[in-house]
């Protein structure tokens, strides 16, 4: 085993902290506050390369390996979450996913412009009777021999309503449930697709959320992703990667909580001393440390299990469960030890806190990990 980051894993790391310290950084309290999409910093992520990290070369992305994508995601979210899940959903999610299923064409099509930053896409699978049960698909796909005819309803999707790249999962087949499940390429322009209000959110609010509606929009048959009825398979292989994704934005929400709780410890006095003296807040800050460790070790495992094409259901169930919970302890304890500062969003931890819940709820729940890592180990 070797813990090291290579030279190349370590330009990344630079690449990544510093583009969040000088681009995200400026401007992100507003954003949070005015909900405000991150639009030039998107940009921005994609003419670095963030925006496609394991996308082939020979379609416009940066060729990296998983771990290089859980390091730029941990610098990036220790600033931006809501920059952050952008460039999760749209490598985990939408990029992988066309990478690994699509037909050439797809990949000819979409991948370029997803990858360099130009566009973005987004993920729709939830909708308001389907979150944790995804099987439960209300919004259909009707076959009509050259093209599907879809209508229902999607929730909560990230990048709802600035992506130009849509991939949604619909009901085919109802008789054959889960199996008879398709996944379709689609974009805002086709008649019938409509775009609901932007969520009113607690946390990553710079993020673009939305419902999206659709009336008998006609999907060509060409946009289909996979065999007929591969598009519940298509979702789950594709969370599994997500999960990786968001493990490491939520290893970037506690690293950044931490850092600035350790900045302030060390500068805020009390009882004649700096509050870092203190047992009591020295123990919080060997605790955090401890459990950001960790974290980053399992979200690292999760990746090197996905670069060596071994089975990374379990190990991305892992780093997710635990470096979710690691987020919210974390953020809240820094609050903590900036006392009544913390409550102050000019000190920014509040916002972590806030950003951190939902690193337990999407892309499969604390509950669903749990679920995916019992089965595992009761299987043996």
């Amino acid at each position: 085993m070797d813990f090291n980051l290579t030279e190349e894993h370590l330009m990344i790391q630079q690449a990544a902290r510093d583009f969040a310290q000088n681009e995200l950084l400026p401007g992100v309290i507003e954003r949070d506050e005015k909900q405000i999409f991150p639009t030039e910093q998107v940009k921005k992520m994609g003419q670095l390369g963030f925006m496609g990290m394991m996308v082939d070369p020979k379609y416009g992305g940066s060729g990296l390996d998983a771990i290089s994508y859980v390091i730029a995601m941990e610098e990036i979210s220790k600033v931006d979450a809501s920059a952050s899940v952008v460039m999760s959903v749209n490598n985990s999610l939408v990029c992988w996913g066309l990478q690994e299923f699509g037909t050439e064409e797809q990949k000819q099509k979409y991948l370029p412009g997803l990858a360099s930053g130009e566009i973005h896409g987004a993920f729709c699978l939830s909708e308001p009777e389907a979150g944790s049960d995804a099987t439960s698909q209300k919004t259909t796909a009707v076959d009509m021999g050259d093209h599907y005819i879809v209508n229902g309803t999607k929730n909560w999707i990230t990048n709802g309503n600035t992506a130009s790249v849509y991939l949604v999962i619909a009901q085919t087949h109802p008789e054959l449930k889960h199996k008879g499940i398709n996944a379709l390429i689609m974009t805002k322009d086709m008649p019938g697709f409509a775009i609901g209000p932007k969520e009113q959110k607690m946390g990553i609010r710079g993020s673009d959320t939305h419902s999206l509606m659709f009336s008998d929009v006609k999907v060509p048959k060409e946009n289909r992703i996979g065999e007929d009825g591969f598009g519940f398979k298509f979702a789950m292989k594709t969370l599994a990667g997500g999960r990786i994704g968001i493990a490491s934005q939520a290893l970037g929400i506690a690293s950044g909580a931490y850092e600035l709780a350790l900045k302030y410890s060390k500068e805020r006095k009390s009882f004649g001393t700096e509050i870092c003296n203190h047992q009591a807040i020295a123990f919080k800050l060997a605790d955090m440390a401890v459990n950001i460790e960790a974290a980053r070790h399992l979200c690292m495992k999760a990746a090197w299990d996905k670069d060596q094409h071994k089975n990374y259901d379990v190990s991305g169930a892992m780093a997710k469960l635990f470096a979710s919970q690691v987020a919210m302890d974390t953020s809240i304890e820094a609050v903590q030890i900036h006392g009544g500062n913390g409550y102050v969003k000019e000190y920014h931890v509040e916002r972590f806190m806030r950003d951190a819940k939902i690193t337990q709820i999407y892309e499969g729940t604390s509950e669903i990990q749990k679920i995916v890592i019992s089965r595992s180990v009761i299987a043996g």
